[in-house]
């Protein structure tokens, strides 16, 4: 854009747009956002080639680190102790209470190879 603001193109800075560029690389953001920030990797060199390096890395980490799935007990695991509020409380004479709620719904799938024990 001849004479704007090297730092801002289209009405959005160039610190909001590679703030919000993984969003858009994702697809995640509202329809207009998405579009100021098009508009704004349009009209921008420097944030154009920003965007498209986070573009590279976020590719060579999916590449290389994505399909892979944790073990179905280790998520039951994770999501058990994500479900679970404890607190404990000490009064002065130093007698305590300690308070564990925990609601938990999870469906696993079990694998019907008896052959591999680690599926389940």
């Amino acid at each position: 854009m001849a004479g704007a603001d090297p730092e801002q193109a289209n009405g959005r800075h160039c610190d909001q747009v590679l703030r919000d560029v993984w969003l858009f690389l994702d697809d995640e953001m509202d329809p207009e956002n998405r579009a100021a920030v098009q508009r704004h990797l349009d009209d921008c060199s420097p944030c154009l080639a920003e965007a498209g390096i986070d573009e590279k890395l976020k590719h060579l980490l999916h590449s290389k680190c994505g399909g892979e799935r944790a073990p179905e007990h280790l998520r039951v695991r994770l999501v058990a102790r994500l479900a679970t509020i404890s607190a404990a409380l000490r009064d002065d004479d130093g007698s305590s209470v300690q308070v564990t709620a925990s609601t938990l719904t999870v469906t696993a799938e079990r694998s019907q190879n008896p052959a591999n024990p680690s599926a389940r």
